[in-house]
């Protein structure tokens, strides 16, 4: 082993280890290896910067933006609507219904987005059914995950190895070449999810952090029961003299200064036509005299905010309770990667980026007493946000750092605007036709699709740049060159070579599990894409070196990074089900790991069938 081989492998060994411990974003770990292998003299600077205009990446960044207009234009929404009315109350068909339909969708846009779109969904139909969520939710996110072995683009370890193949100066895979195997691996996880793995699943009788008071989405008055709100929630009214009197919301400093959230005003000037209705509170609003403040916050500081600026604290047993249905009332579930967790409400400027304000705080089932301004969010924490019901359904767009997991009737009022879904649709399928007949090359297809998406205005500039997952496209782009410093200091080839030496000599098959378990193994931990750009080239150089057709080596990596079944956080789609399934990290061991070991057999099994050796 060469000192530059020993070099790259230890940056590899610390990239791995930095994605375990999960302690830096995974698109910085990748920028910090580019860097180690720049600053070692390992990649010239031309080398290094290559994975930015690779077309992997501008194909993943593209698609991102189709499937954006999917869901701008209600695409992705109808389906899980259509879902709702389609599936009945048993158990069974349920778990039919969800994994094929998911599965499909997933073949063609987003299985995160996908899984974000339904979530909800599926949490709807388990309490309409009477059935634990947890039931339903690990067999949604594993049909996410299987739905992207049906097509080229149905999750990116697919293009990076028909791109190794491409870059070998071989016909690439072409859009349906995954899809025989990935049609049999979605009859295998269907028969085992209900045979076996809806019996090995946990049998909660509620998810942690989501209501489930009733057949249907909570109502606010629910929502505040069981977060306990009404200890929270005051009205007082600005007295004459008050120096309040003239100012707006944002110069009054409530928040910062008081730690209470003003959340609807109801007008006092009977001169205005507004006087007596209740409206939302805006930083711009103007108070005046004899205006009553819907207000959240602890009842010791409510009192030093009346007392220090002037405000009568009104009983409450008027009748109206302080949540209105003019504004929307849902909960936002944390997710493992989200970039809200270890920080407060107030450093993140919650409040400000968002437009909502956070009510209260549900963790483990149980309500964080205190200021939820000063509160240090940590994953899996549910956050009850109110707002305008227009940003509430902005909120649903929102897929790294939580998930809206409540939806009410109000808030299917504000669902997309249909009428490009045609558009949509038909950008879509002109996508696919282009690249299942080679007319033009994939990259080119997909940004042709992404740029007739956004002048058709399926979706805005604004849009594309809040669907775009940046950390997968940097983390993509970043570990390219780890690939390009393996091979161009013979570490590729060492692997390869020992893989062949150890496994080749059963054959074939064995060579090919060895590269299914390596890979699969590492896509429980780290990205199965950034695996995938490591082991595609590994595998095509062990096939090389047993004088074989490297297809069937590639296409098991690619299945083996798509198995991703083991661990929470696997995949994002494991990470969004897990609090709302109320799961622990063993039940995803307990069912993937079965699963896992089932696929590798049918995959040795069929795979030099379709791509003989």
């Amino acid at each position: 082993m060469t000192t530059d081989i020993a070099i790259v492998f230890g940056i590899l060994g610390a990239t791995i280890l930095l994605f375990l411990s999960d302690r830096l974003r995974l698109d910085l770990v990748a920028i910090l290896a580019v860097l180690a292998l720049l600053l070692t003299g390992i990649l010239t600077v031309d080398e290094a910067l290559a994975g930015f205009s690779d077309p992997i990446v501008l194909i993943i960044a593209g698609l991102f933006v189709v499937g954006g207009g999917l869901f701008q234009t209600g695409v992705a929404d109808m389906m899980g609507q259509w879902l709702a009315r389609l599936a009945g109350k048993s158990e069974t068909r349920l778990i039919v219904i969800i994994m094929v339909v998911v599965a499909l969708l997933s073949a063609f846009i987003s299985s995160t987005g996908t899984v974000a779109v339904f979530l909800p969904v599926v949490v709807s139909l388990a309490l309409n059914a009477r059935l634990s969520p947890a039931k339903l939710l690990i067999p949604l996110a594993y049909a996410s995950l299987i739905g992207g072995m049906l097509t080229l683009i149905g999750t990116p370890p697919n293009i990076v190895v028909s791109n190794q193949l491409q870059a070998a100066g071989m016909q690439p895979f072409g859009f349906f070449a995954f899809t025989p195997i990935g049609l049999i691996a979605l009859v295998i996880g269907l028969a085992y999810m209900l045979v076996i793995g809806r019996r090995l699943l946990p049998e909660h009788t509620r998810p942690i952090g989501a209501a489930d008071l009733a057949e249907e989405a909570p109502t606010p008055l629910e929502l505040a029961a069981i977060y306990r709100l009404p200890d929270n929630l005051f009205r007082v009214r600005v007295r004459r003299g008050s120096p309040m009197v003239g100012q707006t919301l944002a110069q009054t400093k409530l928040r910062t200064k008081y730690y209470v959230n003003v959340l609807e005003i109801q007008s006092g000037n009977e001169q205005k036509p507004q006087a007596n209705k209740r409206s939302i509170a805006t930083p711009e609003t103007v108070l005046q005299i004899d205006d009553v403040l819907y207000v959240k916050g602890r009842a010791e500081d409510v009192a030093h905010l009346a007392n220090e600026q002037v405000l009568g604290i009104m009983p409450s047993d008027d009748g109206a309770h302080p949540l209105s249905q003019e504004l929307g009332v849902v909960e936002a579930l944390l997710t493992l990667r989200s970039q809200l967790i270890g920080r407060t409400l107030q450093e993140t400027r919650f409040r400000d980026t968002y437009g909502v304000t956070v009510l209260a705080i549900l963790r483990l089932g149980k309500p964080i007493e205190g200021r939820t301004s000063q509160t240090e969010l940590r994953f899996g924490d549910t956050l009850l946000v109110q707002g305008a019901w227009e940003q509430i359904a902005q909120l649903r767009e929102e897929r790294n750092n939580f998930v809206v997991v409540g939806q009410q009737r109000e808030l299917t009022a504000t669902r997309y605007e249909t009428r490009r879904a045609s558009i949509a649709i038909m950008s879509m399928l002109g996508m696919l036709v282009l690249i299942t007949f080679n007319l033009l090359p994939t990259v080119t297809a997909v940004l042709l699709a992404a740029a007739a998406m956004v002048l058709t205005r399926c979706i805005t500039m604004e849009e594309v740049y809040r669907t775009m997952n940046w950390e997968s496209i940097v983390l993509i782009a970043g570990m390219l060159p780890m690939a390009t410093a393996l091979e161009k200091t013979g570490g590729m080839q060492l692997i390869a070579t020992a893989l062949t030496e150890s496994l080749g000599a059963f054959g074939p098959i064995a060579l090919m599990a060895g590269l299914f378990v390596l890979t699969s193994l590492f896509s429980q931990f780290i990205s199965n894409t950034a695996t995938t750009v490591l082991m595609a080239p590994i595998a095509l150089q062990a096939a090389a070196g047993l004088d074989a057709a490297p297809e069937a080596f590639l296409m098991a990596v690619a299945i083996a990074a798509s198995t991703a079944f083991a661990t929470p956080i696997a995949s994002p789609v494991n990470t969004l089900v897990l609090g709302p399934g109320g799961y622990r990290f063993l039940d995803f061991a307990r069912v993937g790991v079965p699963l896992q070991l089932l696929l590798m057999i049918v995959a040795l099994a069929t795979l030099p069938l379709f791509f003989p050796l």
